[in-house]
C-alpha cells in the first residue's frame, strides 16, 4: 500500500515559479526588431498549493461490485443495508480501459474510460466502507478500498486516466485550431493542478501535444508560438520529448528572433544543462540545445547574448554549483563542431586510407609504370608524387591532406626505409603540413562557418573560468575532434586560445593535459608544435608549453627524452632564434646525456653558440662538464639536419657559430630556404650530400653550387622550383652519382643532356616531370 505523501512532496509539486526571475539579465535588449503578438508566458499561480499528494496508480488490488439499475432507484440501492456481494480483483489502469487480471464476474470485460460517465467519492455513515462510484450506462460500478487515502488515490488516478484518454482522442483529430489551443491550455492546467505526483503527469500531456504537432506540420508561425506559450509551464520541471524537441529546433531555425526563444526556451535549456544528461540516449535534447544557442547568436547582440547565457549557466560565484553544466556544454560544442565537417567526414569512404597517405602509395590516377632509372640507394628518400596532396572528395570543396614531414630523429629512420612501416600511421602525423604548402584547402559553407565560430567561442569562454579549466582540459585531452577539423586552419586558430589558457595555468592537473593520453598518441603539445598542422606562430605557443611543463614535475629525463626523440628540430630552431626556454632545454639534453649521436651533439653545441644567451648558458654548462669542450675540439659534425621552417637567416646564423669543415651530409628538406642560402653552402668544402626537398631553392642557387661544390655526389631537388635553366648548370658537377628531380619542371631534352654529360650518374628520379 502506498503511503500518503504530504503537500510538501517534491516530485509531484512544481517548484516555485521562475517567471519573475531574470533568465539572461538584459540579454534581449539588442533585439529591437523583435515583434511578438502578445505576452509569451501565461501567469500560472497554482505552482505549489497545499493538500494531500498521491502516487499515480497503474495497478492494484481492490473490491468490485457492479449494479444494474435505473438511475431513479440509485439512491435507494446505495442506502440499502444489504448490498450485493463484493469480488476481489487485481485491476490495471491501461491507457484506454480498466481491466482485471482475472476477467470474470463483474470485470469479465474491460471497462473502457469512454463508457464512464461520472466518477464520485462515496462513504457510508453507518459503516466504514470507502468507495469510488463509476457511473456507466445502465448501472454503477463500485470500487471499495481499505481506507480513505487508497480510495482517493484510486479516484484521482481513474480521473486522470479518463481525462488523458479524452484529450488524446480530441487532439488526435483536430478541427479548429482555436478550439485546439483552448483544449491544450485546459490539458496543461489539469496537469498542473492534479494532486498526483508522477513523471507521467507532465510527460503524458507533452507527448500528446508532440504527436499533434508531428501530424500537423503546416501550422502558421503564430500557431507555433501560441502552442509553445501554452505548454511552457509544463516545461519548467520536465524535459521535452524527442518529437517536441524537433518542433522546438524548427522554431529556433525559422524564428530565431522570436521572444519565445528567450523567454520560454531559456529555462528549458538551463534545466537540460544542469541535469545529469545522457545525450547518447537523448540526441534531440542536445540538438535542441545547439539550435537554441545558434538562435541566440542570431540576435542583434549576437555573441554577447551567448556570453551572458554561458555566464548564467556558471553563476556569479567563482565556483559553479552545477557539476553537470560543463560536460553537457562541451558535449553540445563537440557535436556542433562535428556537424560542421560532416559532409567532409562522409566522404572518407572514397578517400585513401591513412596508411596509404602515410606511405604515399595512392596515386591520383593509379598509374605505376616502370621508372627509367630506379633509385637503389636509401638516400635521398624517394618523395611521393604530386598526389602528396590527396583530395578527400566532397561535394563542396576538397580537403587536402599532406604527407607527414616531421623533422626529428625518427625521420632519419623513415628516410632509411622509404617504404614506411606496416603499422597504421598516427592520425596527426598524417595531417602535418609541409612548410612549402603551409595551408590546407578547407572551405566550409557559410552556415557551417557561423556554427563553427559560435561554438569555438563557447569553448574559449569555458576556458576562462578557473574552476572549469581542469575538467575542460581533461575532456579535451584525447583531442575529440575529427581530423578534418584539425586540418582546418580557422578552427585550430580559434582553439589556440584554449590551449594557451591551459599552458598558462600553473596547476599541474591542467597543463599536464597538453600531453597525450597515452604513449604513441599525439596530444595538443605535438599538434601545436612547429611542424604540427596547427602551428601558425613559429613555435611561440610550443615554447610556452615546454616552459610550463619543465617548471612542474616534468623537469625529468623522461620528458627530455621525449623531446629529443620527437621535437628536437623545433627545439633547435627556436634556440637558434634566441628562445631562452629552448636554450635551457638543449643544455639539459647535453647535461643529462640525452643525445648519444656525436654529430647531433655537435649540432646542438653550434646552435647554442649562435646566440648570446645560448653561448652564456653553454659556457656555464662547460664549466660543470669539461668533456663537452673536448668533444667540440675534435671538429664539427659530419651530418647536419636543419629544423623544419628554418630560413636563410637561421642557416647563416648556425653555420657562422662554429667550424663545419667536416660536414659531409646536409639536409634542408622542408625548410623555407631559398637560393640566397647558396652563399653559405659554398663555404662547406667537404659537402657530398645535399637534400633540398620541398624548399624554394631555385635556378640562381643551382648555378652558384655548380661553380663551387665540385665534389657533391648526392643532390635532392624534389618539389623545388628549378627549371631547365638551372638544371643544365649541373652538367659541370661530374661527381654527381644520385640526382632527384621528381616533380620539377625538367624537360626531356635537358634530361638527355644531363645523362650524356654526367658519366657517374647512376640513380635518377624524374617522376612527374616531362621526362618521365
Amino acid at each position: 500500500i502506498d503511503e500518503p505523501v504530504g503537500g510538501g512532496g517534491g516530485g509531484g509539486r512544481r517548484r516555485d515559479c521562475e517567471e519573475n526571475k531574470p533568465l539572461l539579465g538584459e540579454m534581449s535588449e539588442g533585439n529591437n526588431n523583435t515583434k511578438t503578438a502578445g505576452p509569451c508566458k501565461r501567469s500560472v499561480h497554482h505552482c505549489g498549493g497545499g493538500g494531500m499528494r498521491y502516487k499515480l496508480l497503474h495497478e492494484g488490488d481492490i473490491q468490485v461490485c457492479a449494479l444494474k439499475h435505473p438511475r431513479t432507484f440509485l439512491s435507494k440501492i446505495l442506502t440499502s443495508k444489504f448490498l450485493r456481494r463484493w469480488e476481489p480483483h487485481h485491476l490495471s489502469l491501461l491507457d484506454g480501459s480498466l481491466t482485471s487480471a482475472t476477467p470474470t464476474g463483474y470485470m469479465e470485460t474491460p471497462l473502457s474510460y469512454s463508457t464512464i460517465e461520472d466518477l464520485q467519492l462515496l462513504s457510508w455513515d453507518n459503516a466504514p466502507k470507502y468507495c469510488v462510484q463509476l457511473s456507466v450506462p445502465g448501472g454503477t460500478v463500485l470500487l471499495q478500498a481499505a481506507n480513505s487515502y487508497l480510495r482517493d488515490q484510486w479516484f484521482h488516478s481513474l480521473q486522470w486516466k479518463k481525462k488523458i484518454y479524452k484529450y488524446r482522442k480530441v487532439l488526435n483529430n483536430p478541427s479548429r485550431w482555436d478550439v485546439v489551443l483552448k483544449e491544450i491550455r485546459a490539458l496543461v492546467d489539469m496537469a498542473l493542478s492534479s494532486p498526483l505526483q508522477d513523471d507521467s503527469i507532465h510527460q503524458a500531456p507533452l507527448h500528446i501535444i508532440s504527436t499533434l504537432l508531428a501530424e500537423n506540420s503546416s501550422l502558421s508561425p503564430q500557431d507555433h508560438e501560441n502552442i509553445i506559450v501554452a505548454i511552457a509551464p509544463l516545461l519548467e520541471n520536465n524535459h521535452p520529448p524527442p518529437d517536441l524537441c524537433e518542433f522546438f529546433c524548427k522554431h529556433c531555425r525559422e524564428r530565431p528572433r522570436s521572444m519565445v526563444v528567450i523567454e520560454v526556451f531559456t529555462p528549458v535549456v538551463q534545466r537540460i544543462l544542469k541535469h545529469n544528461m545522457d545525450f547518447g540516449k537523448c540526441p534531440r535534447l542536445r540538438l535542441f540545445t545547439q539550435e537554441y544557442i545558434l538562435a541566440l547568436n542570431e540576435l542583434n547582440a549576437g555573441m554577447e547574448v551567448v556570453k551572458k547565457f554561458v555566464h548564467s549557466m556558471h553563476g556569479p560565484t567563482g565556483q559553479c554549483p552545477h557539476p553537470r553544466v560543463l560536460p553537457n556544454l562541451v558535449a553540445v560544442c563537440l557535436a556542433a563542431i562535428y556537424s560542421c565537417y560532416e559532409e567532409f567526414i562522409n566522404s572518407r569512404d572514397n578517400s585513401p586510407s591513412l596508411k596509404e597517405i602515410r606511405n604515399g602509395c595512392q596515386q591520383l590516377n593509379d598509374r605505376k609504370p616502370p621508372l627509367p632509372l630506379r633509385l637503389l640507394r636509401p638516400e635521398p628518400p624517394t618523395p611521393p608524387p604530386p598526389a602528396t596532396l590527396l583530395p578527400l572528395t566532397a561535394t563542396s570543396s576538397p580537403i587536402l591532406v599532406e604527407l607527414e614531414r616531421n623533422n626529428n630523429s625518427a625521420n632519419a629512420k623513415r628516410n632509411a626505409d622509404p617504404s614506411g612501416g606496416n603499422g597504421e600511421p598516427n592520425l596527426i602525423d598524417c595531417l602535418l603540413v609541409s612548410p612549402a604548402v603551409n595551408t590546407l584547402s578547407i572551405q566550409l559553407p557559410a552556415q557551417a562557418d557561423r556554427v563553427l565560430g559560435c561554438f569555438a567561442l563557447i569553448l574559449k569562454m569555458l576556458s576562462d573560468y578557473d574552476d572549469w579549466r581542469p575538467a575542460l582540459a581533461s575532456l579535451l585531452q584525447p583531442i575529440p575532434f575529427p581530423k578534418e577539423a584539425l586540418a582546418h586552419a580557422k578552427f585550430t586558430k580559434e582553439l589556440k586560445y584554449v590551449i594557451q589558457r591551459f599552458a598558462e595555468d600553473p596547476r599541474q592537473e591542467v597543463h599536464s593535459c597538453l600531453l597525450s593520453v597515452r604513449s604513441g598518441k599525439d596530444g595538443w603539445f605535438q599538434l601545436y608544435s612547429p611542424g604540427g598542422v596547427a602551428c601558425d606562430d613559429d613555435g611561440e605557443l610550443f615554447a610556452s608549453m615546454v616552459h610550463i611543463l619543465m617548471g612542474s614535475c616534468y623537469k625529468t629525463k623522461k620528458f627530455l627524452l621525449s623531446l629529443a626523440e620527437n621535437k628536437l628540430g623545433p627545439c633547435m630552431l627556436l634556440a637558434l632564434r634566441g628562445n631562452q626556454t629552448m636554450v635551457e632545454i638543449l643544455c639539459l639534453m647535453l647535461e643529462y646525456n640525452i643525445i648519444e649521436n656525436k654529430d647531433t651533439q655537435l649540432q646542438i653545441i653550434s646552435t647554442l653558440e649562435s646566440t648570446q644567451v645560448g653561448r652564456r648558458m653553454y659556457e656555464q654548462l662547460c664549466d660543470r662538464q669539461r668533456e663537452l669542450k673536448e668533444l667540440q675540439r675534435k671538429g664539427g659534425p659530419t651530418r647536419l639536419t636543419l629544423p623544419s621552417k628554418s630560413t636563410d637567416a637561421d642557416l647563416a646564423r648556425l653555420l657562422s657559430s662554429g667550424s663545419f669543415g667536416n660536414l659531409e651530409n646536409l639536409s634542408l628538406a622542408f625548410t623555407n630556404v631559398t637560393s640566397a642560402c647558396a652563399e653559405q653552402l659554398i663555404k662547406l668544402p667537404s659537402l657530398k650530400q645535399l637534400n633540398l626537398w620541398s624548399t624554394q631553392f631555385g635556378d640562381a642557387g643551382l648555378r652558384l653550387l655548380s661553380e663551387h661544390l665540385a665534389c657533391l655526389q648526392v643532390l635532392n631537388l624534389c618539389e623545388t622550383p628549378v627549371t631547365d635553366a638551372g638544371l643544365l648548370a649541373l652538367s659541370s658537377m661530374k661527381s654527381l652519382c644520385s640526382l632527384n628531380m621528381n616533380s620539377t619542371k625538367l624537360t626531356a631534352d635537358t634530361y638527355e643532356d644531363l645523362k650524356a654529360k654526367l658519366p657517374n650518374l647512376k640513380e635518377v628520379d624524374v617522376r612527374y616531370t616531362e621526362a618521365w
